[in-house]
């Protein structure tokens, strides 16, 4: 039991976590939180932690910006909530939905909002669904993303994530393929250029709609960068040669921005980053900066046109979500936005970049780094055995979750992603806290590294 309030106490038994080593769990207990200034969370024992991490990639104006604060308070006082059925819609999602067409890359539009990026990428497909079954082409349906993908949690979108856990639910479901994950460093031939691996990812493609038919492909969904994958950034020249392809057999282009949108990689979109011309874009995790759920599909005019001409034939578009267009979600995404366009977030994303991978790659100094990778806000670094043949440690050694867990025990938060540590600051991070960062993570690194070592 914890103490909660002044009076109530709280069972932590009665919580199930999500993507958490349970039984480590029963051994460590949870951290419970209570409070967050800046880029700072504290528990309910006083301790002060820097997240590393922005929450989940999202929290990146701060955990209590008094803009989002008093926009939220604003919108609940004047209309706290309504759905966006029938034709009838908050002021706020309209805003917004006008807002992200003039941000996106798309001239004219439409967005389509939810809760979240899972149910804005499970809304894709059933979108691109209806549109081919209107079209007559009801074999047009399968789903092409990569390995190591990170795309959500419903039956869909993590049938789409190509992660290696989603077969303990009996999934990917059919229709539902995975190409190569184009990590350079990781899957490269001995000997083989960046060039030409970049080009045996495109023939690896093409191979894939050959062999299932391009009149059988629905879409090619794909982060810029590969974020919960353990932020994998494309090789030199990947997207180039993807679009070409797909543009020759005629298969849209999702980009899943829902980490990548908003400033992560230093523009506001990854695409503008990697030069990707979608067809339609997901967007989530930062357009709140954490502050409500929400999640937004935006189609450009070719995507727009389909669907609206698919709903005339259906005299609707059968599909929804209670709280998506929330107006209180909508006025903090408004707020958000304005906050990292206007109060020179990305700029700062910008100046922090070489000092945040400068930082990180010092770090393959050490006997067991592997890899520092990254672009802007984003960086991991990948622990192995064996620098030389790029070995990873067995797993019962757990080598994320020890350098985890060790930074928690060091006041900073960062995530594990199999033998990787993943960092993603907020965008208003300092250079003070960016030398405590790092500062902390080399403490960690070196005292986890000795004990390591001293298992043989």
């Amino acid at each position: 039991l914890l103490s909660f309030g002044e009076n109530m106490m709280i069972n932590t038994e009665s919580v199930l976590h999500g993507f958490t080593d349970l039984k480590n769990l029963d051994h460590l207990g949870p951290i419970v939180l209570n409070q967050a200034k800046g880029i700072y969370v504290y528990d309910q024992n006083g301790k002060k932690y820097l997240d590393a991490n922005s929450g989940l990639w999202n929290s990146v104006v701060g955990f209590d910006h008094p803009r989002m604060i008093e926009a939220a308070k604003k919108q609940y006082e004047k209309f706290s909530g309504y759905h966006s059925f029938f034709g009838r819609i908050a002021e706020p999602a309209v805003a917004l939905a006008d807002k992200l067409i003039e941000i996106s890359p798309f001239n004219k539009g439409k967005v389509f909002f939810t809760n979240s990026g899972s149910e804005a990428n499970d809304t894709t497909v059933k979108l691109l669904w209806f549109i081919n079954r209107k079209k007559g082409l009801s074999n047009k349906r399968k789903i092409i993303t990569r390995i190591n993908s990170y795309h959500g949690v419903t039956a869909v979108s993590a049938s789409m994530t190509g992660k290696p856990y989603n077969s303990e639910f009996g999934l990917p479901l059919d229709g539902f393929i995975h190409a190569a994950c184009p990590h350079y460093w990781k899957n490269a031939h001995d000997g083989e250029s960046e060039e030409s691996f970049t080009k045996r990812m495109g023939e690896d493609l093409e191979n894939i709609i050959l062999r299932e038919g391009a009149d059988t492909i629905a879409g090619f969904f794909a982060e810029p960068v590969m974020g919960a994958g353990g932020v994998i950034p494309p090789s030199k020249g990947y997207f180039d040669v993807i679009q070409k392809i797909l543009k020759k057999y005629d298969i849209p282009l999702i980009a899943d921005e829902v980490i990548c949108g908003f400033g992560r990689t230093g523009n506001l979109w990854g695409s503008q980053t990697y030069n990707i011309k979608p067809d339609i874009m997901i967007a989530s995790k930062c357009i709140t900066s954490g502050f409500f759920p929400l999640g937004a599909v935006i189609l450009g005019d070719r995507m727009s046109n389909d669907l609206m001409e698919a709903s005339y034939k259906a005299e609707e578009f059968p599909h929804g979500f209670t709280a998506g267009g929330h107006p209180v979600g909508c006025a903090l995404a408004l707020e958000a936005i304005d906050i990292i366009i206007n109060e020179k977030m990305i700029e700062n994303v910008q100046r922090l970049e070489p000092i945040f991978m400068g930082g990180l790659k010092k770090f393959e100094e050490f006997e067991f780094i592997g890899e520092a990778r990254g672009i802007g806000l984003m960086g991991a670094l990948e622990m192995v055995h064996d620098k030389k043949t790029k070995t990873p440690f067995d797993g019962s050694v757990s080598i994320g979750e020890r350098v985890a867990n060790q930074c928690i025990e060091n006041g900073l938060i960062c995530r594990p992603l199999g033998p990787s540590i993943v960092l993603c600051p907020p965008f208003i991070t300092t250079d003070d806290e960016m030398g405590i960062i790092f500062e902390t993570l080399d403490k960690t690194l070196k005292k986890v590294f000795s004990e390591v070592k001293s298992l043989g």
